[in-house]
Formats: structure tokens, C-alpha cells, sequence
């Protein structure tokens, strides 16, 4: 199951959260190793936005809830397909019309 994230700090200066950006990396790291996630962008600025490949919503809930005790942050999740599945769904509305 893939979903994408998108994260906005919460507004404090920069300069108070470099220790916690810090060991989100240190946290992240393991999981694009894995996976788990599978890529991560810094956004300009500040927040990031991360594609996470889970086997369940409870997973992802974990992750969110991790991500959450190292960095406060609001959260904007998509759920997506892969190319595949989605051009496969599309076949299959094509054949029922």
C-alpha cells in the first residue's frame, strides 16, 4: 500500500528544532534501507514529503505516530496506486463500457 505524506512543523524557529531534524533523519535512514519508505524530500524550507510502502494502515499509523514524537508536524496522506494497477483499472473500466 502506498502512501504519500506531507509534513508541515509546526511554525518555531528553525534554529530550536535542529536537534530533532537531526534524528528524523536518524529515524528515516533504517526505513529507506528497508523499504519501508520508499524515497523522502526535504521540502524548501521546512517539512518533508515521503512515499511509504506499508502492508497496512496500522503500519502507516505506527510510522505517522513515530514521525510525530520526533517532529510535531500537521500531516497530509494520499493513498496511491502503482502505474500498473491504476492503467489495469483502467482497462477494466474500458472493457464494461
Amino acid at each position: 500500500m502506498l502512501f504519500l505524506v506531507i509534513s508541515t512543523p509546526r511554525p518555531e524557529k528553525p534554529s530550536t528544532v535542529v536537534e530533532a531534524r537531526s534524528r528524523y533523519w536518524d529515524w528515516m535512514n533504517p526505513l529507506l534501507a528497508s523499504g519501508l519508505a520508499r524515497s523522502v524530500y526535504a521540502r524548501v524550507g521546512r517539512g518533508a514529503v515521503a512515499l511509504f510502502d506499508v502492508d497496512s494502515n496500522e503500519t502507516l499509523h505506527r510510522l505517522m505516530n513515530e514521525w510525530t514524537e520526533i517532529i510535531p508536524v500537521h500531516m497530509d496522506v494520499y493513498p496511491l496506486l502503482d502505474v500498473g494497477p491504476a492503467q489495469d483499472f483502467l482497462a477494466s473500466q474500458r472493457k464494461e463500457l
